[in-house]
């Protein structure tokens, strides 16, 4: 495998340029956890014609308010932050009287305001970075005593350009679909992000180690290539399988779960993929390329 690394890398780059370009020129559809206002999902017991709706909420007080269908008989409500009083009056104007519960029953209600959406969203890229910066230094350190031929700060370096990889590659998918299909993205994103990262970087560690025990194995005897690549078959079988276990629970969610974690899925659905892709054919292989 590590003979085909600039076949994988190829692979790799072009999908990751393609991501920044998608972030850097369509940006984030940002969901109200961290644009501030109020999402409302009700579910009719028989769904009101949409402009019907559209006339029922158009209203001042209000705000532009967003309608998308969900399903046969949800709908979602995207408008302003709203206070408790002006959520029961929303709600009643959805109905169309008073008494809404005999219309239909509300799903759920966030409401947040821009101050904390904003903080929100500094405090999630700050997670981020803090969780890539404790990986590069726990894998330094639970390698400090590989040191030939390749240093032990390098492994940690090679994780991080997996799990940037790893995270890039959802983010610009999602760039697209919110550029293109309105997704958008909330603290479901970033928690399915870290859990990418965790995943990732333990199915990367799990090679690492077998490498590191081969080094002490064949000694000088074998090139620090083929030790690479005999651990990389020795695990192959491993990471394929638990990801394989692991995607047919996600695609079981993404299919028959409910509306709110299906985009949380489809996260996890493709990190998981280029996770299991970067650590059996890029982090490994960055080591070898290191070394020569």
């Amino acid at each position: 495998m590590i003979k085909f690394r600039k076949i994988f890398y190829f692979i790799s780059g072009l999908l990751v340029i393609l991501s920044l370009a998608a972030i850097l020129f369509w940006g984030f559809k940002w969901g109200i956890d961290f644009s501030g206002g109020a999402l409302i999902e009700v579910e009719f017991f028989e769904r009101p014609p949409f402009d019907l709706l559209k006339e029922r909420v158009d209203d001042q007080s209000f705000g532009a308010v967003s309608i998308q269908p969900v399903g046969e008989k949800n709908i979602i409500f995207r408008l302003s932050e709203i206070n408790e009083n002006e959520h029961q009056v929303f709600l009643a104007k959805v109905a169309g009287r008073d008494n809404y519960r005999e219309i239909l029953q509300e799903k759920r209600f966030n409401s947040v305001g821009p101050t904390i959406g904003r903080e929100l969203k500094r405090r999630s890229f700050f997670a981020i970075g803090l969780v890539l910066l404790m990986i590069v230094l726990y894998i330094a350190f639970a390698f400090r005593k590989v040191s030939y031929p390749v240093s032990s700060w390098k492994y940690g370096l090679a994780a991080i350009a997996a799990l940037a990889h790893d995270v890039l590659i959802p983010a610009g998918i999602f760039s697209v679909l919110g550029y293109f299909k309105n997704v958008e993205i909330d603290v479901l994103f970033i928690t399915a992000l870290l859990t990418i990262l965790s995943f990732s970087v333990h199915d990367t560690i799990v090679v690492f180690d077998r490498v590191r025990e081969n080094l002490k194995k064949y000694s000088n005897r074998r090139p620090f290539e083929e030790v690479v690549d005999e651990s990389l078959r020795q695990t192959v079988g491993r990471s394929l399988a638990t990801s394989f276990a692991l995607l047919i629970v996600l695609v079981s969610l993404f299919v028959f779960g409910a509306e709110s974690v299906r985009y949380f899925s489809l996260t996890m659905i493709i990190g998981i993929i280029v996770g299991t892709y970067s650590s059996i054919f890029i982090a490994s292989p960055l080591l070898v390329t290191w070394q020569k």
